[in-house]
């Protein structure tokens, strides 16, 4: 028994220390809490971590003060001590959260008879407000936030004008210049006109100076109207978007006109439907129906149904349309100007070409910003993809023949005399003066700025064939297509001018 006693106790102790040497060895997973631990097992650091993970504080959303006082005393109307009524429907409010609203605050400090009132009918002048955005205007009041949909800003800013609510009102203007589209510019733009909102009409301008040309639209030129569905006068936004040398052209000042009237027609034949590639020819057939069927020999802006266009096509740079033939012969053909207006700057450009030519006019030497903003050619480019791209812009340019090359990222002008054929007379004179500006862009779906860059205003002197590097382009920031528009000045403003001559007036002022 001795001896087999012993064995027995020689086994368990060989077999606890195999059992231990598994748990060091990482064998048997947690079964080694029920042995004997040492100090290599790994797991003696659980219960650490299980008094960490109790320590660490779990986040439970519970539901907030501000929805609910929305949801139990606004939607609910719990314990309301005043009645708001409008438009057919009820509103069970508190004057504590009307006070936020200088038009309730105002009614209720004063002697009004509305300050003693429990119910309130409200008198609602404004069209555009209407019983959803009363609802957001009036549930603004009990919660610190509030979303605005693009398709109803408008009712909703209406609403908080009349209450006179700040910060809804910024909000408003806030949620409008993100979403200005083709499908909301009119709108926006005739709604800020109303409340007052200048921040909004200068981003719809900016937005209509960027798209306008560049991406010409049959519904928007509709709306860009007297008769259009926002009933925007021609004077607020056409006018001077047609006067701005930040319209962005495309290709030349011609397509100005050209865009103008396609425009004028819409605006006289609001019924037309049709894609944008057919407009100009419907418009083209029209003018010349009313020609030989009526039997119309003055000017279309001097006849009753033009007159009101008259405005508008006074800022079209003419000098930069008759100095190309084909373009001259289609202004003649439509007979929509007043010969007087081309008179004037048929006039104008053959004193400059005299200057060029026998007056050594070598172009601006001086900044004369004011000028150049006023009666600079505008004209520009779109390149659809990345590569090389070289051109010239069609017209006699006074013998200065400016090439244009994006290439590798760069845009460099070159002033061409004898390296490449051009259809027009080259200048030969040593150097040659020019003031440019030259802007790039590239937009999303609904016409929004992803990327710009300009030169701002400069001057150039090019001797010949002369190249210079306009502009070196990060090609992280390049998107395209991408749109180059340009503004150039080849002469020199007003030279022919006697030091007691009267102040003439530019080709863009000569028909106004």
């Amino acid at each position: 028994m001795g001896t087999l006693g012993s064995r027995m106790q020689a086994s368990s102790q060989d077999l606890e220390e195999a059992v231990e040497t598994a748990c060091a060895s990482g064998k048997h997973g947690c079964e080694c809490r029920k042995r004997k631990r040492t100090a290599h097992c790994d797991c003696d650091s659980e219960p650490d971590e299980e008094d960490a993970l109790l320590d660490t504080p779990r986040r439970k959303k519970l539901k907030s003060t501000s929805k609910y006082i929305y949801q139990t005393l606004f939607l609910n109307g719990e314990n309301s001590d005043i009645r708001i009524c409008a438009l057919g429907q009820e509103w069970n409010l508190h004057k504590v959260y009307l006070c936020q609203s200088g038009y309730f605050s105002s009614m209720f400090s004063g002697s009004w008879k509305e300050s003693n009132m429990m119910v309130i009918p409200l008198e609602i002048p404004d069209q555009n407000i209407d019983t959803e955005a009363l609802q957001v205007v009036f549930g603004s009041l009990y919660r610190d936030d509030v979303l605005i949909k693009p398709s109803r800003v408008v009712s909703i800013l209406a609403a908080a004008c009349m209450l006179q609510l700040d910060g809804l009102i910024q909000q408003c203007g806030e949620t409008m210049k993100e979403n200005v589209s083709v499908k909301t510019v009119c709108g926006y733009y005739s709604s800020a006109s109303i409340y007052g909102l200048d921040s909004v009409m200068k981003k719809c301008q900016e937005w209509l100076l960027n798209n306008l040309m560049t991406h010409q639209n049959v519904d928007l030129m509709k709306e860009l109207g007297e008769q259009g569905v926002c009933c925007i006068c021609r004077a607020d936004v056409m006018e001077p978007l047609i006067q701005s040398s930040d319209l962005f052209v495309m290709q030349v000042e011609m397509d100005v006109y050209t865009a103008l009237k396609k425009w004028m027609f819409l605006q006289l034949n609001p019924s037309w439907d049709g894609p944008i590639k057919q407009l100009l020819a419907d418009a083209d057939t029209w003018l010349c129906k009313r020609r030989t069927e009526l039997g119309e020999e003055e000017p279309f802006l001097k006849t009753e149904d033009g007159a009101p266009f008259t405005p508008v096509f006074r800022h079209v740079r003419l000098q930069y349309i008759i100095n190309d033939l084909a373009s001259a012969r289609i202004l003649e053909r439509d007979n929509i100007l007043p010969p007087d207006w081309l008179t004037s700057v048929y006039k104008s450009q053959w004193f400059a070409m005299l200057r060029t030519e026998h007056d050594n006019d070598n172009g601006p030497q001086d900044a004369n910003k004011e000028e150049f903003e006023s009666s600079s050619m505008r004209c520009g480019r779109k390149l659809t993809k990345d590569g090389d791209y070289c051109w010239r812009w069609t017209g006699f340019n006074f013998g200065f023949d400016l090439l244009v090359t994006y290439t590798n990222r760069f845009i460099v002008f070159k002033r061409n005399t004898l390296s490449q054929p051009c259809g027009g007379a080259v200048s030969l004179q040593p150097r040659r003066h020019l003031a440019y500006r030259l802007r790039l862009a590239s937009f999303d779906n609904s016409g929004k700025l992803v990327c710009s860059r300009s030169t701002g205003y400069q001057l150039l002197t090019l001797e010949k064939d002369q190249e210079y590097v306009v502009m070196n382009l990060d090609s992280r920031l390049l998107s395209f297509p991408l749109y180059v528009c340009c503004n150039f000045q080849y002469t020199s403003p007003h030279m022919d001018r006697r030091p007691d001559a009267p102040e003439p007036e530019s080709s863009a002022r000569s028909v106004s």
